[in-house]
């Protein structure tokens, strides 16, 4: 298979299964592109998600953009993007012109509690296996409570706990580096 189009299918199959944004697609970005056809390991995903979060955009078409462009240069950042927005702009055509006519039935208003309830429980998958990953001491561990604590708690602004996070990795490595 053409490897534009090999992108395009992948990333359309994880965009037609990503309800509830960026978060709720990590599962099935591990699953198609460090498992399935390993253009990434699950390090490097973890790397690209996380600066899909900090760069302007939404995070998947930000996570997408990138494993396209490691594959196949621009034209497979573009054929990536262009796989992972597809499916959403078809579903959502097709429910913009429906809604209207359905969205007061009770079946529908139960469907959709259904499927929050569920995009909630794959992004604290995600966010369960990407803490197993990333906390791997006393320090990353205060830097995860000090920022989930600030911004569920304190409503401190994600981009400034970021470059907080960012700060304090960057003090860790440095006192952990050996000294010559």
């Amino acid at each position: 298979m053409h490897p534009y189009f090999d992108l395009f299918l992948t990333f359309a199959r994880v965009g037609v299964c990503t309800f509830g944004g960026g978060y709720a697609m990590l599962p099935l970005l591990q699953r198609e592109i460090v498992e399935r056809h390993g253009w990434a390991t699950e390090d490097e995903l973890m790397d690209y998600y996380a600066i899909g979060q900090c760069t302007p955009g939404v995070i998947a078409v930000n996570t997408a953009t990138f494993i396209g462009s490691k594959q196949a240069g621009i034209a497979g950042a573009v054929a990536a993007t262009a796989g992972i927005i597809f499916p959403s702009i078809v579903i959502i055509i097709t429910i913009a012109a429906c809604i209207q006519q359905f969205a007061h039935l009770a079946i529908v208003q139960h469907a959709f509690a259904g499927i929050r309830i569920a995009v909630c429980a794959l992004v604290l998958q995600s966010v369960w296996k990407m803490a197993k990953k990333g906390v791997t001491d006393l320090p990353t561990a205060l830097i995860l409570l000090i920022t989930f604590a600030a911004v569920a708690f304190f409503g401190a602004s994600p981009v400034v706990m970021v470059l907080f996070a960012a700060a304090g990795g960057i003090l860790i490595g440095l006192f952990r580096r050996p000294r010559t």
